[in-house]
Parts: structure tokens; C-alpha cells; sequence
């Protein structure tokens, strides 16, 4: 009888990543490999949604090569770095900006297990089967170390998050922190089978102590 291979399930695996509370609170993250894809455009916009496909299509092709080899994983929660134009001070506009102007990089985390072999081995079927899909090396495997974390629960649309930021940015401030990267969103919930009151993404922002702490 053929033995079962038990699924990786990051989520399940790793709580500290992917589960929030809807008060904000402190988080320490290592280092992980993630695929990604960047741009600028409103999210509603035929080119995000493009640029959807071309993630997942390079991610299932990563996971059917690792499951070849019994290394097969759930494919985990897709994420989202957004921010506008100018330094970290201006960061925090983000929410007001027009959403045509919003840069983003959305990103799936891999298990520890996928190495760059297994990236490049998922380009080549990507392409070998749908060549007009990834014209250029426009999707990356690359390693983001966002540490020290402030983070939050938002519950509804993703555009109301307002009173969600307001409340980490308030938390960050009353400990003597200072923003250290951009507004990272991990959507919890699939938006095409949710209904938009109920949506669940984490809001996460990279900190740094404070100079005069």
C-alpha cells in the first residue's frame, strides 16, 4: 500500500506569521523565501490581475515539481506589499493616494524546502507550456527579512482598512517604534468566496526603535 505524504500547511505549521489579533501587537519574523512580482497600477486593474496569473501559475508549477520528489505543500496565502512614491515618512499617505499610484509587490512565501533550482525548473514548465505568459523574468524568488513587526486583524473591505492602520501606527508610536518598511497585507480570506464584510487580512509593518529610545 502506497504510503500518504502529508501536506506542508504553513499556515497551520506557522502561527506567528500567518494569525493576528484585531489589537495590534508586536511580532519578530526571520527571513524567508518568498515568490514575487512587482508594479504600479490600481489593484482592479487588468494588469494586477495579470500579474496574479503569473504568480500562481510559477508557484503551482514549483509545487507539482516538489510533490514529484514527496515534497508536496499546500500553497500558502498570497501577500501583498503596497506604498506610494517618496521615503518611509510618506508612508503613511498611503491609504489617502489614488489607487492608480499605488506601487505594489505581491509575494506567496515558499517552504523552507523550495531552493532556487526548484525556481528556475518552475519558469521553464511555466513557459514550455504557456510561453506567452512570462516573457521576461518579471517573477522572482528572492529572501525578505522584515524582523520586528507591528501587526493587526482587519476584518472587511480592503478598502477600509483606515481605522486598522490608525490603530498600529498609534501602537507603534506608544512604544517607541518608527515604521521600517511598507504596508504588507496577508489575505487570509479568498475575496472571489468571501463576502467583503467578512474579509480577514493581516496588516503588518516592519519597526525599528526610535533614535531617542
Amino acid at each position: 500500500m502506497e504510503a500518504i505524504i502529508e501536506k506542508l500547511d504553513l499556515t497551520k505549521e506557522d502561527p506567528n506569521y500567518y494569525s493576528a489579533k484585531k489589537n495590534p501587537e508586536l511580532r519578530d519574523l526571520d527571513s524567508y523565501y518568498y515568490l514575487s512580482l512587482s508594479g504600479r497600477c490600481d489593484p482592479q486593474a487588468d494588469e494586477f490581475l495579470a500579474a496574479i496569473d503569473k504568480l500562481y501559475a510559477v508557484v503551482y508549477a514549483i509545487k507539482f515539481i516538489c510533490k514529484a520528489d514527496d515534497m508536496d505543500f499546500v500553497v500558502p496565502k498570497m501577500e501583498g506589499f503596497w506604498w506610494v512614491d517618496g521615503g518611509l515618512e510618506e508612508q503613511q499617505k498611503f491609504a489617502q493616494t489614488s489607487p492608480d499610484q499605488w506601487n505594489w509587490k505581491i509575494v506567496i512565501r515558499m517552504p523552507d524546502f523550495v531552493e532556487g533550482d526548484h525556481y528556475y525548473r518552475g519558469i521553464q514548465k511555466v513557459r514550455a507550456k504557456n510561453p506567452e505568459l512570462l516573457e521576461n523574468d518579471e517573477v522572482k524568488f528572492e529572501l525578505i527579512n522584515e524582523g520586528l513587526s507591528v501587526q493587526g486583524l482587519h476584518i472587511g473591505s480592503f478598502y477600509e482598512e483606515e481605522p486598522t492602520i490608525a490603530r498600529i501606527m498609534d501602537f507603534i508610536q506608544e512604544n517607541g517604534l518608527q515604521p521600517n518598511g511598507y504596508h504588507h497585507e496577508i489575505y487570509l480570506s479568498d475575496p472571489r468566496r468571501t463576502p467583503e464584510e467578512k474579509l480577514k487580512t493581516i496588516l503588518r509593518y516592519a519597526v525599528k526603535r526610535a533614535k531617542n529610545e
